[in-house]
């Protein structure tokens, strides 16, 4: 194998994120063949170098991919001061994953957790643009005018928006549910869109990472993803195109 960085070789054995890992390196925590290395850039190879954190050798780790339908009140991050229940709580595994981007605690549905940094680097790098969609419940009436600019992209605080693409799932008058697909990652980003125009999202659920459904999957369960939906993942994403539906919305009179 060719030389890796050795960050990277760390986030892979699932030592610690990769920007962690780097602080390791810094402060000498790290030993390559019996050698500190505490600047980077660093390479190294996993295969036959003599890789030590805290004196202790890293061994390499089997990659492992989930897809989980999230319940509400769970948070995506490993560590919380405040006790509350973490998505990886969910997914037994021997090996330290971690979620793949983020929902909020109120929003369900689909998210990937994986020991893989890579793969999360990958998929969170606004650079590769993998659709999601949600199912939006949402208090309050969407005009023809507020759906034309969702669908060009709208200004937040943090830029504007890419085009997303909307389908109604039902009318109404006071609410209306809505199958929504965007291709980006901003914070709360689907709920700062209809807050926009001052509308508010009652409920909020992923139910479609790319070509990943959550089919078979109830809340609070989980399932490995097979091989074939582990490489739709990991093969080149920026030449694939967003897996979106065609917009339904007719004009209104």
């Amino acid at each position: 194998m060719a030389k890796l960085r050795l960050q990277k070789i760390l986030a892979n054995s699932g030592i610690d994120s990769r920007r962690n890992c780097e602080e390791l390196i810094r402060d000498g925590k790290v030993r390559v063949n019996r050698r500190v290395v505490h600047e980077l850039p660093a390479f190294a190879d996993p295969d036959t170098d003599v890789i030590t954190v805290h004196g202790k050798r890293i061994e390499s780790t089997a990659k492992v991919y989930f897809l989980l339908n999230k319940p509400r009140g769970v948070i995506c991050t490993n560590k919380d001061p405040h006790g509350r229940k973490k998505a990886v709580d969910f997914v037994p595994c021997s090996q330290r994953i971690f979620c793949v981007g983020r929902l909020d605690a109120d929003t369900t549905g689909a998210i990937i957790l994986t020991n893989d940094s890579e793969l999360v680097n990958r998929l969170t790098h606004p650079k590769y643009k993998i659709a999601k969609t949600y199912e939006v419940v949402l208090k309050g009436r969407l005009d023809t005018k507020a759906i034309e600019k969702i669908q060009k992209g709208v200004w937040l605080s943090d830029g504007k928006t890419e085009p997303a693409k909307i389908r109604f799932i039902k009318r109404g008058p006071d609410e209306n549910v809505l199958e929504v697909t965007i291709t980006q990652g901003m914070n709360r980003q689907v709920r700062r869109i209809f807050s926009r125009f001052g509308l508010k999202v009652k409920r909020l659920k992923r139910t479609q990472i790319g070509s990943l459904t959550l089919k078979g999957v109830g809340p609070g369960n989980f399932k490995p993803l097979t091989k074939k939906q582990i490489n739709y993942l990991i093969k080149p994403l920026v030449k694939r195109k967003p897996a979106v539906k065609k917009s339904s919305v007719k004009k209104e009179n």
